[in-house]
């Protein structure tokens, strides 16, 4: 009898223990990846975001005046997929230590080649690799957890923000993806596969030679004499050229190309160019 107790006492806390390996919880900082295509390229953000939780953040829990490892759980990193420009200063790609050091006007970003800062004290100054001071922006409302964003999108910069509870801080980034670009498309016009059509839309788009743009909006349009968007775009830039007649017979142009090819917003498009001249 002692035996059969002892074997289902003992088969009862093996099934227990099984159990407690098995239950799984909600982490109290739930960790987030954000990725941003940006310039020619992406930075990868990775950082747990830990609540407010009716609690005094930033010169209590998180004290001013002292490196903070800028979230909770493991270390915040940041990785480049190319080369940055951050207050003037080359970035080169790869992983960074993202750290702050908050206060109550401005706050330090730190860049470091420490990947596994969760303490302040694991924290070495000559890992650094750039620093930043930039200035608080307090809000009106409140964010309940940590948050990082990437706002203010263009083709060379970027701000990664970060907001908590009434706090925002921006660290602006840039890329010059525009001397990359304009030497990619040098290379690529001593080439036998020439991209007229891209070229003259980066050219247009970004304020470049427009007579060179429009060449290339013709070499384009020979080549392809049925792509209704490039009759398009041809006539935008014919417009921003000044050249209102010659705009509205290419606009007129893709008009009938788009209606050949069914695509009704095309169509639309070279008609509302076309009234804007008017």
């Amino acid at each position: 009898m002692n035996k059969i107790l002892i074997s289902f006492f003992l088969t009862t806390l093996v099934s227990i223990g099984t159990q407690a390996q098995e239950l799984k919880f909600p982490y109290p900082s739930p960790p987030q990846m954000i990725r941003q295509d940006f310039g020619l390229s992406s930075i990868e953000l990775s950082y747990s975001r830990p609540a407010v939780k009716s609690r005094q953040i930033f010169g209590d829990l998180v004290p001013f005046g002292k490196v903070w490892r800028t979230g909770a759980n493991d270390a915040t990193t940041i990785s480049f997929g190319d080369d940055v420009v951050i207050d003037g200063k080359k970035v080169p790609a790869g992983k960074y230590g993202l750290l702050t050091i908050p206060g109550e006007g401005e706050w330090t970003f730190i860049l470091s080649k420490q990947l596994d800062v969760t303490n302040p004290s694991n924290y070495k100054q000559e890992n650094d690799q750039l620093r930043v001071n930039v200035s608080v922006q307090n809000l009106d409302f409140s964010i309940e957890n940590l948050t990082f964003l990437f706002a203010n999108l263009t083709n060379s910069s970027c701000d990664l923000q970060l907001i908590w509870d009434r706090t925002l801080v921006t660290l602006p980034i840039h890329s010059d993806v525009d001397g990359k670009i304009m030497a990619a498309i040098d290379k690529s016009m001593n080439q036998d596969n020439r991209p007229y059509y891209q070229s003259a839309m980066y050219y247009m788009e970004n304020g470049k030679d427009l007579n060179k743009a429009l060449d290339w909006f013709n070499k384009a349009t020979e080549s392809n004499p049925k792509a209704y968007f490039m009759f398009y775009q041809k006539a935008r830039c014919l417009a921003k050229m000044g050249n209102k007649k010659d705009a509205v017979a290419t606009a007129q142009k893709g008009i009938e190309l788009a209606k050949e090819a069914n695509n009704n917003d095309y169509v639309t498009l070279n008609e509302k160019l076309i009234a804007s001249l008017k």
